[in-house]
C-alpha cells in the first residue's frame, strides 16, 4: 500500500445525493445506535454493551461535576470520530446508516448548544456577580457528588452528616453576621443570587429534556423522526463550514459502501462478525475420461459462474417466500493483526472513491492466492430484522499446482446490544394518598434532578471549547478499529430464530456454489466424479445445526 490511502483523495461532487444503503431494511439498528444520541442515563452505562469484539472505555476527568451523560458523550465523540478532518478510516457499519446515526448526533448537539447558550446567560448574569457564593455552592453539589459515590452506606450516612452540620453552621452564620452595610447584603445577595439562577436553569433544561426525550422515544417507536442540521446546509458560497460537512458526510456515506475490508483473525472479518462455519472442497483437477487434457481457465472463471447463479437465489419453484434479494458483491480483504488499533485502506490508482476497480478485483481474485497480499472473496449478505441481523456467507476460490479448492465461509453479525432499544422511562414516584394512606399514587416527577441543573449550568459555558470540558469531566473512548454496528453488536445465536436464520442460509449457497463450479469444470472437461462426491459430502456436514468458532485454530 502506498502512502496516499483512498480518503485523502476522495472529491465530493455536488449533484443529487441517493442513499446508497437500503433504508427500508436498516431502520431498527439505525434508529437504536442514533437514539443514544438523545440519552440522559450515565455514560458509564454504555460499558454494559461491550463485547468480545471491542470495549468503548470512559477517561475520568478532574471534577466528577463537568462529567458528561450518555447523549452528550456519545454524540461529541461518534461525530468527532467520524466527521473529523484527520479521522483514520473507519469500518463498514453493515446493517446500518451510520450516516443517519451521525446527523441525529448532529441534532442532539444543536439542541443542547441553544440550551447551552441560555444557560451562559444565565451563569453569567448570576455567577460572574456573585461568583464567591457560586464557588460555595459549586463545592457543596461537589462534594455531594463524591459522597453518594462511596460505597459503604455507614461512611456515606456518616460524611452527609457532616455536609449537613457545615451547611447548617454556614446559614447560621448568614443570619447572624458580625458586619452590617452593603458588605453584609452583598454577602447574604452571593448566597441567593446562585439559587435564583438555578430555578431559571432549572426551567431551561426541563425543556430541552423533554425535547431530547421525545426525539428519543419517536425514534425507538418507529416515529421516524428526522434529524435536523442545518448547519449541513450551505445557503451563501462563502459558508465554507457548512461546506465542509457536507463533505464530511458524503465522504462517510462513500466510504460506507467501500469494497475493501478487513480479516482480524479470530475476530472475523470487522463489521461482518466472527466466521461460525467453513466449508471447503478441494480436488484435483484432472481431464475427463477421453481427454487428454483439460481446457485452460481461471478463477476468476468460476467466481463470474457463482456470482451470476447467486443472482438468482432468491428464486425458487414453490411459492413460501424464502430468500430476500440479497445484496452480492466482491470483496477484497486485508489482513490486520487481532489487536490492530487501526486499519489502512488500499490507495493508488487502482482506487477511486474507496472503491477497488473491477480490473484490480479480477487481478487479486487470479493471481494473489498464496503469500502475502490481499485477497478476493465473493459476498452474498442478507440483512434481516431491519438491520439487527446482518449474514454474510464469503466464497473463494484458489488453484495451486493441479488442486482447486472452493471455500465457503459463514459470519454472522447480531443485533446491537440491548441498551440501545430501551425507550425512555417517566420519573414517577410512589407515594402515599392522602385520605386512604394505606394506597399509593404515582406522582410526576422533574425529569431534570436539582444536581442535573447544576452540572448542565457549570459545563454550558464551556461547550464552546470541548478539549477542556473533556479534560475537567472526562470523556468517551470509542473502540479502534471503529464501526458503529460491530461496536455494540451482540451474538445472534442468543436469539433462537435469528440464529436459525443464519444457520439455514448455508445449505442453499453453498450448493449453487458447487452446482455453478461444478458447471464450469464440466464446460472445461475437467473430471466432475470427485468433486460431485465431495459436494455431497459437505451438504450433509452443512446441516449440522451447531454454529462454532471456526477462526479459532487449536494448534
Amino acid at each position: 500500500m502506498g502512502a496516499a490511502v483512498a480518503d485523502d483523495v476522495f472529491d465530493f461532487r455536488p449533484g443529487a445525493q441517493v442513499p446508497l444503503s437500503g433504508a427500508a431494511g436498516e431502520t431498527a439498528a439505525t434508529h437504536a445506535l442514533a437514539s443514544a444520541a438523545y440519552r440522559d442515563s450515565e455514560v458509564s452505562e454504555i460499558l454494559k454493551a461491550n463485547n468480545e469484539w471491542h470495549e468503548s472505555t470512559v477517561k475520568k476527568g478532574k471534577l466528577s461535576l463537568f462529567e458528561p451523560n450518555l447523549g452528550e458523550a456519545f454524540s461529541h465523540a461518534v461525530q468527532t470520530r467520524m466527521l473529523g478532518g484527520s479521522r483514520k478510516p473507519l469500518i463498514q457499519s453493515f446493517g446500518t446508516e451510520p450516516q443517519a446515526v451521525v446527523e441525529h448526533c448532529l441534532a442532539a448537539t444543536r439542541i443542547r448548544k441553544q440550551r447551552d447558550i441560555r444557560l451562559t446567560a444565565v451563569t453569567g448574569l448570576f455567577g460572574l456577580l456573585f461568583l464567591p457564593g457560586v464557588l460555595i455552592w459549586l463545592a457543596v453539589f461537589q462534594a455531594r457528588r463524591t459522597i453518594s459515590r462511596i460505597k459503604d452506606k455507614r461512611n456515606q450516612a456518616l460524611a452527609m452528616a457532616v455536609l449537613v452540620g457545615a451547611c447548617g453552621l454556614a446559614l447560621l452564620y448568614l443570619i447572624r453576621l458580625p458586619f452590617g452595610g452593603i458588605l453584609a447584603i452583598y454577602v447574604r445577595a452571593m448566597v441567593i443570587a446562585p439559587v435564583i439562577g438555578w430555578l431559571l436553569a432549572r426551567q431551561f433544561s426541563e425543556r430541552t429534556a423533554k425535547d431530547l426525550r421525545a426525539s428519543w422515544e419517536s425514534l425507538l417507536t418507529g416515529g421516524g423522526v428526522g434529524a435536523k442540521i442545518p448547519e449541513a446546509v450551505p445557503t451563501k458560497p462563502d459558508e465554507t463550514a457548512a461546506e465542509q460537512l457536507r463533505q464530511n458526510l458524503a465522504k462517510l456515506t462513500a466510504e460506507q459502501q467501500s469494497n475493501s475490508v478487513f480479516y482480524a483473525g479470530p475476530k472475523g472479518v470487522l463489521g461482518m462478525g466472527t466466521r461460525w462455519g467453513s466449508w471447503q472442497l478441494a480436488e484435483d483437477l484432472l481431464p475427463r475420461e477421453g481427454h487428454e487434457e483439460i481446457h485452460p481457465f481461471r478463477s476468476w472463471d468460476v467466481i463470474r459462474a457463482v456470482h451470476d447463479q447467486l443472482r438468482l437465489i432468491e428464486r425458487g419453484p414453490l411459492h413460501t417466500g424464502g430468500f430476500p434479494v440479497p445484496s452480492i458483491r466482491h470483496w477484497i480483504v486485508s489482513p490486520v493483526g487481532e489487536k490492530a488499533t487501526e486499519v489502512a485502506r488500499p490507495g493508488g490508482t487502482e482506487v477511486e472513491s474507496f472503491q477497488i476497480k473491477g480490473h484490480e478485483i479480477q487481478r487479486i481474485c487470479n493471481e494473489q492466492q498464496f503469500g502475502s497480499g490481499d485477497r478476493h472473496y465473493l459476498g452474498v449478505q442478507f440483512t434481516l430484522w431491519d438491520g439487527q441481523l446482518v449474514i454474510t456467507m464469503l466464497i473463494t476460490v484458489t488453484v495451486l499446482h493441479q488442486t482447486l479448492r472452493i471455500e465457503v465461509t459463514g459470519h454472522a453479525l447480531g443485533p446491537v446490544h440491548p441498551l440501545f432499544t430501551t425507550k425512555p422511562k417517566p420519573k414517577v414516584k410512589e407515594v402515599s394518598k392522602t385520605v386512604k394512606f394505606w394506597e399509593t399514587k404515582a406522582v410526576k416527577q422533574p425529569l431534570v434532578e436539582p444536581s442535573e441543573v447544576v452540572r448542565l449550568a457549570v459545563r454550558a459555558p464551556l461547550t464552546w471549547y470541548p478539549p477542556l470540558l473533556d479534560f475537567l469531566g472526562g470523556k468517551l473512548v470509542l473502540p479502534e478499529p471503529f464501526g458503529l454496528r460491530h461496536a455494540w453488536a451482540d451474538q445472534p445465536w442468543r436469539h433462537r430464530f435469528m440464529a436459525d436464520d443464519a444457520l439455514r442460509a448455508a445449505t442453499p449457497v453453498l450448493r449453487v456454489v458447487h452446482a455453478a463450479a461444478l458447471k464450469v469444470l464440466e464446460d472445461n472437461e475437467v473430471d466432475t466424479e470427485r468433486f460431485g462426491t465431495r459436494s455431497l459430502f459437505l451438504s450433509g456436514m452443512v446441516q449440522d445445526p451447531t454454529p462454532r468458532k471456526a477462526d479459532l485454530y487449536d494448534a
